[in-house]
């Protein structure tokens, strides 16, 4: 299989993730931080330096690290546990329904009120400008994506950051498509939370998901129970990450993702990755403009996109497109991408989108089987 679907999750994964996951299972079968024996040390030793290694790649206290089930639930976590009755939210129209539909559920309720920022793929200025031309007395949160799951446009989380922390309001930030590929640095950019996938851009495995909080960030706990310390309260603990990591943590996944971070550094960090799969992207788009038929969504991903390319074929639905490629072992990802907001903003509600992703194991020559398949298929569907 030429597997072009890295940004709905990386695969194939190193195999140092593999054996950490089996090393963990098989010999690390403990539960950390609920024993005195040396075996629960060992998984609460390995919890710890999964959080160090995760505050030091994107700068923030590792006990601020906190481990969830998915991008998913961090973000539910993020945003539910940092408004209040009354509050009003922004978020931007390229938002995920990670985003939206949390956001969306708590107006529903009555709880929030919220307003949508439209976003120049080619002005961080007239982005910054609308997002900060939206807010209320009342605004409490901004949510923004960093990088767009669909059409890979980059936001300017950075100027937009230091706007908010000007104003006093909170930053949740969706790194999704950018943890791994991006280098992030949350105190620089003036992140106040950042939520991400461990099986993603980080190399991890899926059911893995990380909440990281800036010193003064404060987020209420979405789940109470056991945390294997202050037993003897009936309240919940207050101290992070305790507060925000009820039950038993995953072990294997949670170790699966730090030997990805490690493998990450080691194959010369973000940058390196970003370059690659970049260069992979502008392969891709180049041979792709001659393809009569195929419509590349360059006018909405903007002067430097993330590594991601979306396309269209004409007369034909990207699940049309994408059901062909898999019968010749290509895997792509079309339809609408859990994300109704991009597709209304960008007018492909009817035809969604075929998205391509290579990622760090990709090759040039997958690229090109790529292209010389969607070619055929234009050429059968006489465009």
């Amino acid at each position: 299989m030429i597997y072009l679907d890295n940004a709905a999750t990386t695969y194939p994964k190193p195999e140092c993730v593999i054996n950490a996951m089996v090393y963990a299972q098989k010999y690390v079968g403990a539960n950390a931080g609920r024993g005195g024996h040396s075996m629960t040390s060992r998984a609460g030793e390995m919890v710890y330096a999964a959080r160090e290694k995760a505050g030091s790649m994107f700068n923030c206290e590792s006990e601020r690290v906190i481990f969830t089930s998915n991008c998913t639930m961090a973000l539910n976590t993020a945003i539910k546990g940092s408004v209040q009755q009354g509050d009003h939210v922004i978020i931007s129209c390229m938002e995920h329904n990670s985003v939206l539909r949390p956001v969306h559920y708590l107006a529903e309720k009555g709880v929030i009120t919220y307003s949508i920022a439209e976003v120049d793929p080619f002005s961080a200025e007239k982005t910054v400008g609308n997002f900060l031309s939206l807010i209320k007395t009342n605004t409490a949160v901004v949510v923004c994506t960093m990088v767009s799951n669909v059409f890979g446009t980059v936001m300017p989380i950075e100027k937009l950051g230091a706007e908010l922390q000007k104003r006093g309001i909170s930053f949740i930030v969706d790194g999704a498509q950018s943890a791994g590929t991006f280098k992030i640095d949350m105190k620089k950019m003036n992140i106040d939370v950042l939520c991400m996938p461990g099986h993603k851009g980080l190399m991890g495995p899926m059911g893995t998901g990380l909440m990281l909080m800036n010193d003064s960030a404060e987020v209420d706990s979405l789940c109470q129970g056991g945390t294997g310390s202050f037993s003897m309260s009936e309240s919940q603990p207050e101290v992070y990450p305790d507060k925000l990591e009820s039950g038993t943590v995953n072990l294997p996944g949670i170790w699966g993702v730090k030997k990805g971070m490690d493998y990450i550094s080691s194959v010369g960090g973000e940058e390196a990755i970003h370059k690659k799969e970049s260069y992979l992207c502008n392969v891709l788009r180049e041979d792709l403009s001659v393809i009569k038929g195929i419509e590349l969504y360059d006018d909405i991903a903007g002067k430097n996109p993330a590594p991601l390319v979306a396309c269209n074929m004409k007369n034909t639905h990207s699940e049309t497109i994408a059901d062909i490629l898999n019968t010749e072992n290509i895997a792509v990802r079309s339809g609408y991408h859990c994300a109704y907001l991009s597709h209304h903003t960008c007018g492909t509600e009817k035809s969604g989108a075929l998205r391509v992703s290579p990622g760090w194991f990709s090759t040039k020559k997958d690229i090109k089987n790529l292209v010389f398949s969607l070619n055929k298929i234009a050429k059968r569907n006489n465009l």
